[in-house]
């Protein structure tokens, strides 16, 4: 499984690669740190993500704005995107569903908790959860 972090929080960043190393050591985790890099590293077609972690505010392009292009690009729009962030305002989670998020998590500030909460993206989305591997030309002629 190959997921996509972005996240400008280097200590988030510590913590989340430390969470997923420790629940699911077979998955490959890419970083970047802003919306301009993010949307330059999806549209490259290398190492597709099967998973985004998406925090909302970034510099550059914020999380809003990469999930809104994102969801726009049909090479992109299949990939689970799940908002990560430390934003609990309703306006937030409003905004992001609108954008069509696939789930909206509010990052713990108890290691515990966030420990917890990385364990349960795991078992939902890399275990439970059936993803597309590739979009396919039939499915996206389909549509």
């Amino acid at each position: 499984m190959k997921i996509l972090l972005v996240e400008d929080s280097p200590g988030d960043i510590r913590l989340t690669l430390e969470a997923f190393s420790e629940e699911n050591p077979s998955a490959d985790i890419f970083v970047v740190k802003d919306g301009v890099v993010t949307m330059a590293f999806l549209r490259s077609g290398s190492n597709r993500p099967d998973l985004i972690l998406l925090d909302l505010n970034m510099p550059k392009m914020d999380g809003r704005q990469v999930l809104a292009a994102i969801k726009e690009d049909e090479s992109l729009k299949s990939i689970p995107t799940i908002i990560l962030t430390t934003s609990g305002a309703d306006a937030d989670i409003i905004k992001s569903y609108q954008l069509q998020a696939n789930s909206y998590l509010c990052k713990p500030v108890d290691l515990s908790a966030f420990e917890t909460l990385v364990k349960n993206i795991n078992d939902y989305w890399l275990t439970l959860a059936r993803l597309p591997s590739t979009p396919t030309t039939a499915f996206l002629a389909a549509t």
